[in-house]
């Protein structure tokens, strides 16, 4: 990347992911990194406030939903000590009431996972009202509901009648969806 490429995200290119999935926010902060970020990651509350208040970035992407607490703690300690910092929240449960929430405390956009580094770095970026362009190759619809299923059965820890009960389906249908492989 040509050095008047880095000239777009100004002198202070501090990133600081937030995120629990280690193997997720170590690729991205490799990715981010050869877009000309400066990353930092943090793989809980506790870590993601601890760098916001003793090194609080230019940029910053954070999950909403961590193991010990909501992403939104991260964010209004970011927004209190760095008021110019741009925020941008993950979350694999797209909800407007979180949507705004997270808009409301200074996130200048909100993501579903999968977010690729291309997306989150155009959020990111992103000036004034404009929104960012769509992305290039979206997911289904049938490999969000089957991402979104797989999200609940791990937090149900494995459990097909409990994450039958949250998903308000039928046990049977969950176990042949489970069996099925991943649509494309």
């Amino acid at each position: 990347m040509a050095e008047d490429a880095f000239a777009e995200l100004g002198p202070d290119r501090t990133l600081l992911l937030v995120d629990d999935d280690g193997p997720f926010v170590h690729r991205l902060a490799r990715a981010m990194e050869k877009r000309g970020f400066r990353p930092e990651t943090a793989e809980s509350v506790a870590a993601g406030r601890t760098a916001a208040q003793s090194r609080p970035p230019a940029y910053a992407v954070v999950d909403l939903r961590l193991g010990d607490g909501n992403g939104l703690d991260v964010v209004e300690v970011l927004r209190d000590r760095r008021p110019d910092c741009r925020i941008v929240v993950l979350t694999g449960y797209g909800a407007i009431a979180t949507a705004v929430a997270a808009v409301k405390i200074g996130a200048i956009d909100y993501l579903a996972k999968p977010a690729d580094a291309d997306d989150i770095t155009n959020a990111l970026l992103a000036k004034g009202d404009a929104l960012p362009p769509p992305p290039e190759n979206p997911m289904s619809a049938d490999r969000v509901r089957w991402e979104h299923i797989q999200r609940v059965y791990e937090q149900c820890d494995r459990n097909i009648s409990e994450t039958a009960r949250r998903l308000s389906m039928h046990r049977r249908t969950l176990q042949r969806i489970l069996a099925k492989r991943s649509p494309k």
